[in-house]
């Protein structure tokens, strides 16, 4: 049994972290305190150039839902192309339905451009009207990895429809279900035991860098209220260690 272990970074930083700690793929994407958009070209060759690690893009143009513009899905597909050409293993993408369920035409228009590399259907199914009938999607539509929670704000939460979706890919040989959302070493030990046949999880191992500004200029936020400019998010390495630990174990 293959056991995975992919570290959601956004920086060259945390990408040698993950790799240090013992991830087995990373995903890329850039802003992800609003939960993860497309990253830059420039920003994945950096990281080819310097970690051996595959490489899966998120592609997602904006924060927000996942019911796409036609203009949001012509970006897309060009993100995907120059993202393909400038070295990505593969994609984590997903388009919704105003009514919630997974647009399947729109899917089929993203994934041309993924040239038939391996694409992860992201987590657009947790909100997603019908968790299990978007899993059967995906795997109609040749995906071979789910990312979820189980419908749920953490993975913790969801364990009854992970369950679902766990036994669905054991016997229908659908995508792997890659559990994210809260993910650490004691997620991975606690949801190994309640799920005996988990063997994928998905985890970024966040933690705060003091900024090495001396100067700062308190009450001029330059984004979302609440978060401020002297402390930068990055992958702790220790922290991917004991999640790789707890997985192998």
């Amino acid at each position: 049994m293959k056991r995975i272990l992919e570290v959601c970074v956004d920086s060259l930083a945390s990408a040698k972290a993950a790799q240090q700690g013992g991830a087995d793929r990373l995903e890329l994407c850039s802003a992800l305190t609003v939960g993860g958009l497309s990253p830059y070209c420039e920003l994945l060759q950096q990281i080819k150039a310097e970690c051996d690690l595959p490489v899966r893009c998120l592609m997602r143009p904006r924060p927000g839902d996942f019911l796409y513009a036609e203009e949001e899905l012509d970006l897309l597909c060009a993100q995907i192309r120059h993202l393909r050409q400038a070295g990505a293993d593969g994609f984590v993408l997903g388009v919704l339905t105003p009514e919630g369920e997974l647009d399947e035409l729109a899917m089929e228009r993203l994934l041309e451009p993924c040239d038939g590399l391996p694409v992860t259907l992201h987590r657009c199914i947790d909100v997603s009207r019908d968790p299990v009938a978007t899993y059967a999607a995906a795997t109609k539509l040749g995906l071979d990895t789910v990312l979820t929670s189980g419908a749920a704000a953490s993975c913790s939460a969801g364990v009854d429809v992970l369950a679902r979706l766990l036994q669905l890919r054991d016997t229908t040989g659908g995508p792997e279900v890659l559990i994210g959302a809260g993910v650490d070493a004691g997620v991975i030990t606690r949801l190994r035991s309640l799920l005996p046949q988990a063997r994928a999880f998905h985890m970024s191992g966040k933690m705060l860098v003091e900024s090495g500004m001396q100067f700062r200029r308190e009450g001029v936020p330059m984004g979302l209220p609440g978060l401020d400019e002297w402390h930068i998010q990055q992958t702790n390495d220790a922290a991917v260690v004991a999640a790789r630990k707890a997985l192998d174990a």
